[in-house]
C-alpha cells in the first residue's frame, strides 16, 4: 500500500510503501469488543525516516482500520510502542498490532486498512500517513449480530402448569347412610325390612294368637260376684 506521510509542524512529506494485512473476524457481537489483527512491513527499498529534529519521549505507532456500511461504527484503533528513534534515521515498524472497537448495532459491512500515525499520543501526531489510493483498498466482510439473551428460568404465567377440575367431572357428595335401609318390598320402619320372609311370618302368627285370646275373653264376659 502506498502512503503519503506528513511531518508536523514542518509539513515535510515522504512517500512510502507498506505491505499491510488485516485479520477480520467473521462475526462480531453488539456490545462486545472485537479485535482486528494488523500486520505490516516496509516494501523493499521503502522506509519512513524520522524528522531531523527528532522525536522526544515515548513514541507509539497508531494504526487504524476503516469500517463501512455499519451504522455508528466507522473505525477501529490499535497502538504499538516503538523502539528508540534517532533523528533522521528509519523508523522501525512493529510487525503486529491489535485494533479494537465495539459495535453498537447489528448490521453487515466491510473493513479496510486506513491511516498510520506516529507520536507520543493519538491526538496531535508528529507524523501522519494517509493511504494514497483509497479506491484500491481490499475490503474484508464483517457481520455484527445481536447479543444473545439468556432464557428465563421462571415460566411465564401463561405457561404455569395449574391443575384445574371441570365442574362436570366433580363427583357429587356421598349420601349419608341411615340406620334403617329399606330393601325392595320391605317395611319402612324398624328392622322389618331386614327381617326377611321368615321373620314376617312369625310376627303375623303372633298377632293371630293374641287376637284369638282377646276374642275369647270378650265372649266369657265379666265374672259376677257371689
Amino acid at each position: 500500500m502506498e502512503y503519503e506521510c506528513t511531518t508536523n509542524p514542518t509539513k515535510e512529506k515522504q512517500s512510502i510503501s507498506i505491505d499491510v494485512g488485516l485479520t477480520v473476524p467473521a462475526q462480531a457481537t453488539v456490545g462486545v469488543q472485537m479485535t482486528i489483527g494488523w500486520t505490516g512491513a516496509y516494501a523493499a527499498g521503502s522506509q519512513l525516516l524520522a524528522p531531523a529534529t527528532g522525536l522526544e519521549g515515548q513514541v507509539n505507532m497508531y494504526v487504524y482500520a476503516g469500517i463501512s456500511g455499519i451504522d455508528g461504527l466507522t473505525s477501529a484503533t490499535g497502538v504499538a510502542p516503538l523502539d528508540t528513534i534517532d533523528p533522521g534515521e528509519p523508523i522501525v515498524l512493529p510487525s503486529t498490532a491489535e485494533l479494537r472497537t465495539t459495535p453498537g448495532k447489528a448490521d453487515s459491512g466491510t473493513v479496510h486498512a486506513a491511516a498510520i500515525n506516529f507520536g507520543p499520543r493519538p491526538q496531535g501526531p508528529v507524523i501522519e500517513c494517509e493511504v494514497k489510493d483509497k479506491e484500491s483498498l481490499r475490503e474484508h466482510p464483517l457481520t455484527v449480530v445481536g447479543a444473545g439473551q439468556s432464557p428465563s428460568e421462571s415460566p411465564s404465567p401463561d405457561a404455569t402448569d395449574t391443575e384445574t377440575t371441570d365442574p362436570a367431572e366433580t363427583p357429587s357428595e356421598t349420601p349419608t347412610k341411615t340406620s334403617a335401609e329399606t330393601p325392595t318390598g320391605g317395611v319402612a320402619t324398624g328392622a322389618g325390612g331386614e327381617a326377611g320372609p321368615d321373620g314376617r311370618m312369625v310376627v303375623v302368627a303372633g298377632l293371630v294368637i293374641t287376637g284369638a285370646a282377646l276374642a275369647g275373653l270378650r265372649r266369657r264376659g265379666p265374672k259376677r260376684p257371689l
